[in-house]
């Protein structure tokens, strides 16, 4: 409910016991009115030598402030809820607002709405070993990341049917062809790469054709790792990073790496903000599908231009910059972070 406001020969009565010399309360006492409103009023002439209505900056607001806080309260406690569930809530209690209003009540307030950012979901076991890794290298010194090779495989898409892209165009030529994006049915297909990278740069990029298992997974580490490895300039006792999929940690595959000599960095699961190469994906798969492959042989030759073109400096900067991902970890207690 709004606050009624007094009229203003209840305000000059307020003003004119004040000057008779009556405190706050005491005046509150004899109009029956909230000490508060007693205070702002004498304060406002005080400031302005006057009790009238002074010019105001637009019509006031239709919600109480109550009601304003209820809807910011409302928003905070749950992320998710929509501006049509936010307009049924001031119903309830008398109030009709229109949507904008809403969001700029919590715009005001600092509250936007964004897409939301796609996380794996995490099990306390997930945080604890996450936070668990974090805190056991957090004092690592910076040569020891230089000495990582970094490994993942991810899928790259030929048309993204879910990517946004927005455009300046005129009313009614929302369907010409310069306002639009070509989409092929099913996505037209996608494939998969394996590449590895390090503080000295990107190492090399490898198609997976089929299904990987372990067996495809250690041919691609017996033609590609130590050559990687050397291009980088590793060294012999460099660190290998992998994830815990199962035909990473296969027996035959850890055996590969002891005959090897190669050490294996011991990764959490479920941790992909902990794995630099996800920064490289993003932007590997922002560049690819700017050069607008047409089939999958092209997809397969952009991304590994693209993937050779990534500057030393940027993966350099990745690696300098760990430590504050591993701070980042902590903080949220093994949980996702920006990263």
């Amino acid at each position: 409910m709004k606050n009624k406001e007094h009229t203003r020969q209840v305000r000059d009565t307020v003003v004119k016991k004040f000057k008779a010399g009556f405190g706050y309360k005491k005046i509150s006492q004899a109009l029956n009115i909230p000490r508060s409103i007693v205070q702002a009023i004498i304060l406002k002439w005080k400031e302005y030598q006057t009790t009238a209505n002074l010019p105001r900056p637009g019509r006031p607001s239709k919600l109480s402030t109550h009601t304003r806080r209820r809807l910011i309260r409302d928003a905070a406690k749950r992320p998710m809820i929509t501006l049509d569930e936010l307009q049924r809530s001031p119903a309830e209690v008398g109030d009709s607002v229109h949507r904008t209003t809403i969001s700029r009540i919590l715009h005001k307030s600092g509250l936007y709405g964004r897409v939301a950012r796609r996380k794996p979901f995490l099990k306390d076991i997930h945080k604890k070993c996450c936070l668990k890794f974090a805190t056991s290298h957090l004092g690592d010194t910076p040569n020891m990341w230089k000495k990582v090779l970094w490994s993942d495989e991810t899928k790259i898409e030929l048309f993204r049917n879910n990517a946004k892209r927005y455009v300046w165009r005129k009313s009614n030529t929302a369907h010409h062809p310069e306002h639009t994006i070509s989409t092929v049915k099913h996505g037209g297909g996608s494939i998969m790469v394996w590449a590895c990278f390090s503080s000295a740069g990107t190492g090399k990029m490898v198609k997976i054709d089929g299904k990987m298992d372990g067996a495809k997974y250690r041919t691609i580490l017996e033609e590609n790792l130590m050559e990687s490895a050397k291009d980088l300039r590793l060294g012999r006792r460099f660190v290998f990073q992998q994830d815990n999929d199962l035909k990473h940690k296969a027996k035959s595959t850890m055996e590969w790496f002891k005959n090897k000599h190669i050490q294996v960095l011991e990764w959490p699961s479920q941790s992909p903000d902990l794995n630099p190469i996800e920064n490289l994906w993003k932007e590997l798969k922002t560049a690819v599908h700017k050069c607008s492959p047409s089939n999958l042989t092209e997809l397969e030759l952009f991304c590994k231009e693209e993937w050779e073109n990534i500057s030393v400096s940027r993966c350099a900067k990745l690696i300098e910059t760990y430590p504050k991902r591993l701070t980042a970890v902590i903080a949220a207690k093994g949980g996702a972070t920006k990263y």
